[in-house]
């Protein structure tokens, strides 16, 4: 099935904005969602929805089944060993800062190092930042090279015995870069630290098995992979999930309850405090099935040839600047010599098209380059040459409209 086909399963993807066909370079921010993914989600409302676990009902069967049914897909999709190790969360934000706010406070200490790049969304720097402050821990940044990329000699340089925990993204939102992020857990694991990876950016888009990556966490968000906003996952090695207390207290992660004290349920549900998101994780189901029955190498090969050929039309251009290396995942940041992003968003909206301007939640790494905000496309297995060819001819008309000739 080719990019035309895959994009005729998306409604929303079938519109006119601004008088002009849709097209949508903005699924680094969220993905659009594929019919089967609608659907199932409209299944379970329809037809049995209920809540999970407690009930003997007919239809709190139906929804603890599609509810664990999705968990073992999880597992499936990124290779885990066991559906222990499957946290539901609300999105990558939430896993993150269920690891520093479990593991970090418990196993950090004064003189420690948490090891971050300065390359990381701000919901995998800030709840390091706190953890720190909380802890006496301190945060070390790994050092980038000019193209944005990180030299495994440096990871070897900044990693020490005090270093504890090392928490990476695995595709950067804003330069594309894929790290090496089973050479840094290799590196983090002989100095005795844990190694987190922000998958947000990665999941969706080439497979990932977390064990051949030799990560102790990763986290990623389904709205990102064509499932529904509000659902996320944590995976952790079930070691280390073990020996973490839970964050959130109430119904559903309780084994016994008493005046005074309480006991946790087993592994996953002693993390997932309350109703937990039933419908989402149903839906992010249904979207594992869509992109297991595309290819997850088929999406990732699409892409990278995306990538590329966004970056030769745009290199046509005069008066651009690209950010990032040559080498990257589906995306490409960029800026128009003396024009703001914001306006840049703005004149091709009005022409139907859809990038992202501004910080892109990375302010040290916009200081990094140098600039307060950006503009970004990125793309997904429903985009196609012939968007990037509208997307550049959108970038010469607001050159035009701003007065530039190059």
């Amino acid at each position: 099935m080719n990019a035309h086909e895959i994009k005729k399963l998306f409604p929303v993807l079938d519109q006119e904005v601004n008088g002009s066909p849709l097209v949508y370079l903005d699924s680094a921010a969220t993905s659009q969602k594929p019919i089967a993914v609608i659907e199932a989600l409209d299944d379970y409302y329809r037809r049995y929805n209920s809540n999970v676990h407690r009930g003997v009902h007919t239809l709190g069967t139906l929804a603890t089944d599609g509810y664990e049914g999705a968990r073992e897909k999880v597992r499936r999709f990124i290779h885990a060993s066991s559906t222990e190790e499957i946290i539901f969360t609300r999105g990558t934000t939430t896993a993150i800062n269920l690891v520093a706010a479990s593991y970090g406070r418990a196993n950090l200490g004064e003189g420690d190092e948490i090891v971050i790049t300065p390359m990381e969304h701000h919901s995998n720097i800030i709840p390091w930042q706190q953890v720190a402050k909380a802890t006496g821990a301190t945060l070390t940044y790994l050092p980038l090279q000019k193209d944005g990329t990180i030299k495994i000699e440096d990871v070897e340089k900044t990693i020490s015995e005090k270093t504890k925990i090392v928490a990476i993204m695995h595709v950067s939102n804003v330069l594309g870069t894929i790290n090496p992020v089973k050479e840094i857990a290799e590196i983090a694991h002989r100095h005795g630290a844990i190694m987190l990876v922000d998958g947000a950016q990665s999941a969706p888009h080439m497979k990932i098995d977390v064990q051949e990556l030799g990560c102790d966490f990763f986290a990623f968000s389904g709205h990102k992979m064509a499932g529904p906003t509000g659902i996320g996952v944590l995976y952790g090695k079930k070691a280390l999930l073990e020996k973490m207390e839970p964050v959130e207290f109430g119904g559903e992660m309780i084994d016994f309850v008493g005046l005074y004290d309480s006991t946790w349920k087993e592994l996953p549900w002693k993390f997932e405090g309350g109703t937990p998101i039933i419908a989402g994780a149903i839906g992010l189901g249904a979207a594992i099935d869509f992109l297991e029955d595309i290819g997850l190498d088929e999406i990732e090969k699409h892409e990278h040839e995306l990538a590329q050929y966004a970056l030769d039309r745009l290199s046509e251009l005069e008066g651009m600047t690209v950010y990032g290396p040559q080498k990257r995942a589906g995306l490409v940041t960029f800026n128009i010599e003396d024009v703001h992003p914001h306006d840049v968003a703005t004149v091709l909206d009005a022409d139907g098209i859809a990038v992202r301007a501004g910080h892109h939640c990375a302010q040290p790494l916009m200081k990094w380059l140098d600039v307060t905000a950006t503009a970004r496309a990125s793309f997904y297995l429903y985009n196609t040459k012939e968007d990037i060819d509208a997307l550049a001819k959108g970038l010469e008309k607001t050159k035009e409209y701003f007065g530039h000739v190059f």
